[in-house]
């Protein structure tokens, strides 16, 4: 099971001051309107992060990810998978009870794009024109964010918690951006063979890609509430920290 509706993100080994948070709707170049939360660190943010949810699309989780992000220095925009199903939620994110298992196979690549394409747009306008933006997916978000690293989005890199190489395709002969593949050892959902596979393929392909493994850790321990991950938690903010550094520092 992906993140439930009562679980948040592990904080960040460095921590500043949130100038701003909030929902928000964004709307895509299909004409989409969609969910979605901001959050900016009082520092000028020097990269951005959308946050790609996992299948439950756009819930608490996700609005407190982007929080613990600007705490990190980064501006961040997650995003909600299903604008053109569901409309915009009405409370700002999905609720508890929201039927998400009959919307989930109603989204496509091109949408999944256009609606990332909307949020780097929207954080390019808060910050800079120029702003470097990475992807940081959970899940189905997490299979999306590696996909892009094959695609056309301009993106600095790409980073994915526990995804699903079968939803990467033929993106993964494509894959160029540098890529964070933070990989659950006792995921139900996946082997982890079949995302090591998934990591040496994009390689073949050109792009740099740090696999990382937990092994023992079950899928969605990204969590503050499992204490005995709280090492590999510590561990993947640090890959994907470094990889925001790195892009930072170009």
């Amino acid at each position: 099971m992906c993140h439930d509706h009562d679980s948040r993100p592990p904080s960040p080994p460095r921590t500043g001051d949130v100038a701003e948070r909030g929902t928000l709707t964004l709307t895509a170049a299909d004409g989409t309107d969609l969910s979605a939360a901001y959050a900016a660190p009082a520092a000028t943010p020097r990269v951005g992060v959308v946050v790609l949810p996992d299948v439950r699309g756009l819930h608490p989780y996700y609005v407190a990810l982007a929080e613990r992000l600007a705490e990190a220095g980064l501006a961040a925009v997650a995003v909600d998978w299903f604008g053109r199903t569901a409309g915009v939620a009405a409370q700002g994110t999905r609720e508890d009870d929201f039927d998400w298992q009959s919307h989930v196979p109603q989204t496509t690549e091109e949408g999944v794009d256009a609606d990332t394409a909307a949020a780097i747009a929207y954080l390019r306008s808060r910050t800079s024109p120029d702003l470097p933006v990475v992807t940081v997916g959970f899940c189905f978000g997490g299979s999306q964010s590696w996909r892009q690293s094959g695609g056309t989005l301009d993106l600095a890199g790409c980073v994915g918690f526990y995804g699903q190489p079968g939803r990467v395709g033929d993106a993964a002969d494509r894959a160029a951006k540098p890529t964070v593949m933070l990989i659950a050892g006792d995921d139900q959902a996946t082997p982890v063979a079949d995302q090591q596979a998934l990591a040496d393929r994009m390689r073949a392909a050109g792009a740099e890609v740090d696999a990382v493994v937990y092994d023992g850790a079950p899928h969605s321990f990204f969590d503050r509430g499992h204490d005995e991950w709280a090492a590999a938690c510590a561990d993947a903010w640090e890959h994907l920290l470094a990889l925001t550094d790195r892009v930072a520092a170009r």
